[in-house]
């Protein structure tokens, strides 16, 4: 079983920057697509951006192209999300996940097997 916890979230002005980690532990982390998301109240959640098991192959919503980053470090069984030019329609719970297997990106809820508690982001204009 994969264990996931999210950091890094927090109250951040318009235009700011924040960097998203996710933190996996109890399985092989280097064997796991991952993949970022987010939901507001009320809404699906969405996927915002992903990342293949060697960090080779990457993905990002339009909404983030350009201004949102995923890596990964396999050594430290993490990735992360920098986020930057924030926006208040950013502002959501985001969400790490975890595919059991798989050489590509995916970015659909139920491509993935695994999923951390969520981090809050809040941006203010």
């Amino acid at each position: 079983q994969v264990q996931l916890v999210e950091s890094g979230g927090g109250l951040v002005q318009s235009g700011g920057s924040l960097r998203l980690s996710c933190g996996a532990s109890g399985g092989t982390f280097s064997s796991y697509p991952m993949g970022w998301f987010r939901q507001t109240p009320g809404n699906e959640r969405e996927f915002v951006a992903a990342i293949s098991r060697s960090g080779g192959i990457k993905a990002h919503a339009d909404s983030a192209k350009g201004r949102f980053t995923i890596s990964r470090d396999n050594a430290k069984n993490t990735v992360y999300l920098q986020m930057n030019s924030l926006k208040s329609e950013d502002t959501a719970v985001y969400y790490c996940a975890a595919r059991s297997g798989g050489s590509a990106y995916y970015r659909k809820t139920d491509e993935y097997d695994y999923w951390g508690q969520g981090t809050q982001v809040t941006v203010s204009s």
